[in-house]
């Protein structure tokens, strides 16, 4: 029998630009390469760098949100798993889904808590820190991204530290919840021989909050004392979409080098000697933290930055936890060879033991195959899922059918 799997993205995926468009397309090759035939469907604008899914054999669709024309085309499609490219998608569509192909597996990839990351943007902004308490009850996007989750069959979690916030804090019952880590592609970049690695390094998507702010940080804080211990020293800044607050930050004379996007970013990351990654706050997996431990670069982060991937004692650079340890750790381990060494082989380690990404997409694939299997037995205990179904907790359907006729009445 040949399975069928429709993904329905937030974006195009974009591997060259942002971690979760690296990760999307290890999702997409996880059922690929287990025979399944893949479709995916997307409400957003074509991108300058995303990629030729067709090429790949993956049909591709154009669809519109708070339309009726999508429940003809999931219902010709008769996916048997869909997966909501995070919690917003499965808001507006799931009910469609659910009408259409009441039998077909709904999953949730969430690429991160986005309540997680909000809930420590706003602690962060009110603060100037990066300490954050527990996350509340009564915030209105924790409130609808649990929900989402808890009306899916499936909810796919890069970090295993909000797989436990979900069960302990949230009561979410575990059979819901899959941990997925961070699919990377493997590195098949040679480093160049003749290439002496020199200077600091920094990347990320700038329409990311935490990349942004991350930077900015370093710019005006971290920066200037790093640059007043290694006067020589060259902060080298890659990554998608900086736009114009980005690429105004460039400074030669500082040493501050915006070079901007990379079509090859670990081919540009071999050629440093450290990354600097100063988040102050976000969730999920950072993957630029990822790729730093492929290209053999020690890094040096917070303890956001390492959440769900090592700790500590395990981190292949430093995990700071003020800004003046920050510095410390970023000057100490550019002049010390020994402690790069130290630092590439924990980063070895971390690799082998958490990021087999072949061995983790099949396991994802026979998981959802699974589920395809057993739908009615995985859904019977799940009362929260039952619940959240009934007529009188559907605000989202009833607001896209209200936008709809309001859209057809003009």
């Amino acid at each position: 029998m040949s399975y069928h799997l429709v993904v329905i993205g937030y974006v195009w995926p974009e591997p060259n630009s942002s971690a979760a468009g690296e990760n999307m397309m290890g999702l997409l090759t996880a059922f690929t390469q287990n025979g399944w035939r893949v479709t995916f469907l997307s409400a957003a604008a074509e991108s300058a760098h995303m990629v030729d899914l067709p090429a790949l054999g993956i049909q591709v669709k154009h669809i519109n949100v708070n339309c009726s024309e999508f429940d003809s085309l999931i219902r010709v499609l008769a996916p048997n798993a869909v997966v909501f490219d995070r919690f917003m998608i499965e808001e507006q569509f799931s009910w469609r889904v659910r009408q259409q192909c009441p039998e077909a597996v709904r999953i949730i990839n969430t690429e991160d808590l986005h309540s997680l990351r909000h809930v420590r943007q706003q602690c962060t902004k009110e603060t100037g820190k990066s300490e954050h308490g527990p996350v509340p009850f009564d915030n209105e996007m924790v409130q609808r991204e649990v929900a989402a989750i808890l009306r899916s069959d499936l909810s796919l979690l890069i970090s295993e530290p909000e797989i436990e916030l979900l069960t302990t804090h949230f009561s979410v019952d575990a059979a819901q919840l899959w941990h997925q880590p961070l699919m990377i592609a493997e590195d098949v970049t040679p480093q160049e021989s003749d290439v002496t690695r020199a200077g600091f390094t920094f990347i990320g998507n700038y329409r990311h909050a935490p990349n942004w702010d991350a930077l900015l940080h370093l710019k005006q804080t971290l920066w200037p004392q790093i640059r007043a211990a290694i006067p020589q020293a060259t902060l080298h800044v890659y990554g998608a979409y900086p736009g114009k607050k980005v690429t105004n930050l460039h400074n030669p004379r500082q040493g501050f080098l915006i070079e901007g996007w990379a079509p090859n970013a670990r081919q540009a990351l071999k050629k440093h000697k450290v990354m600097l990654a100063p988040l102050r706050f976000g969730a999920g997996v950072k993957g630029k933290l990822i790729t730093a431990m492929q290209c053999e670069l020690p890094s040096i982060t917070t303890r956001i930055g390492a959440e769900g991937i090592a700790s500590a004692e395990d981190w292949p650079g430093a995990v700071a936890t003020t800004d003046e340890d920050f510095v410390q750790h970023s000057v100490r381990i550019y002049r010390n060879t020994e402690s790069q060494a130290e630092a590439i082989e924990k980063g070895h380690r971390v690799l082998s033991a958490k990021y087999d990404t072949r061995t983790h997409q099949d396991a994802l694939a026979e998981k959802v195959l699974t589920l395809v299997n057993n739908t009615e037995q995985h859904r019977a205990p799940l009362f929260y899922q039952h619940l959240l179904w009934h007529q009188s907790l559907r605000a989202t359907q009833y607001m896209s059918q209200w936008i709809e006729a309001k859209q057809n009445r003009n």
